[in-house]
Formats: structure tokens, C-alpha cells, sequence
């Protein structure tokens, strides 16, 4: 196995951006390349958003899934962070929500998605491995990308 090295500026470029505790967010998203998701609130980056519809309409979701939470600015996360702190404490919340600037949800390219269905957890949104969740998440590529949320 190859070793690869990349720079800090790297880790940020284009749409590969390294987000987490030990790689913070550099910077903010620019709101221009921002637009919502199938005319939700939801705001994601514009080629995300434009694949991401074109995937819902080729899978026929319709109203089946909805979205849940998309691009959030830096005080957006750190009140979801500190309400999380508050409401379910600190074992919950690092588990489940990423420290400010270490979210991806901060890039624009990331979504939560949730089966439409009330109640919608904000946190912990419900996507079952069943139906139209388990028909997207057979979607070719994305193999060993279903993981823990922590946005």
C-alpha cells in the first residue's frame, strides 16, 4: 500500500475537503455557491444539490425522504451543539453532533435525510434499512460510506 501526503491546503480543495477535530474547517462557504435543496429551506453547495435531486428523481423518492439539515454557518453548529449539550448531554452529543468547524455540514456537501415521516429527530434522523432508504443506500459508489452520523 501506497503512503499518500497531502498538505493542509490540499485537504481543501475543490470538493475534497477534510472536515473533523483534528482538520477543522479553514473556511467559510461562500453563500453564492449555495442554493436550496428542491426548494427546501435546506441549503446545500450547487453541484451537490443539483446530483443529489437528480438522484432523488431517479429513485423515484418523491416526498418519501425529506431533508433534514443541510448547510449550517458556524453559529448554526455551535447552537446545535450547545442545545444538544443542554437537552442530552455530553456522551449523546459527542457521539452524535460535531464540535463547531468540525462539521461537514459547514462545507455544503452534506445532508441529512430522513424517511417522511412525523416525528422527524433532528439529531438522529430516521433512515431504516428498509424501502426507499435501503433502495438509496444501494446506490452504486457509495459502499462502506454508511457510518455513524455526526454532523
Amino acid at each position: 500500500m501506497k503512503t499518500l501526503t497531502l498538505t493542509r491546503q490540499e485537504l481543501n480543495r475543490g470538493s475534497l475537503i477534510l472536515v473533523n477535530e483534528r482538520y477543522p474547517l479553514p473556511e467559510s462557504v461562500a453563500p453564492e455557491r449555495l442554493t436550496p435543496f428542491f426548494g427546501s429551506g435546506v441549503l446545500l453547495e450547487r453541484r451537490t444539490a443539483l446530483v443529489l435531486e437528480n438522484l432523488f428523481t431517479a429513485l423515484g423518492c418523491g416526498a418519501s425522504l425529506i431533508p433534514v439539515s443541510g448547510y449550517r454557518t458556524l453559529d448554526e453548529q455551535k447552537q446545535i451543539y450547545a442545545s444538544s449539550l443542554d437537552e442530552n448531554g455530553e456522551e449523546f452529543t459527542r457521539k452524535y453532533v460535531a464540535l463547531p468547524d468540525c462539521s461537514e455540514h459547514q462545507t455544503g456537501l452534506a445532508i441529512d435525510l430522513a424517511l417522511n415521516r412525523e416525528p422527524v429527530d433532528f439529531i438522529r434522523p430516521c433512515f431504516p434499512d428498509e424501502g426507499i432508504c435501503a433502495r438509496f443506500r444501494e446506490i452504486p459508489g457509495r459502499e462502506g460510506s454508511h457510518h455513524r452520523h455526526r454532523g
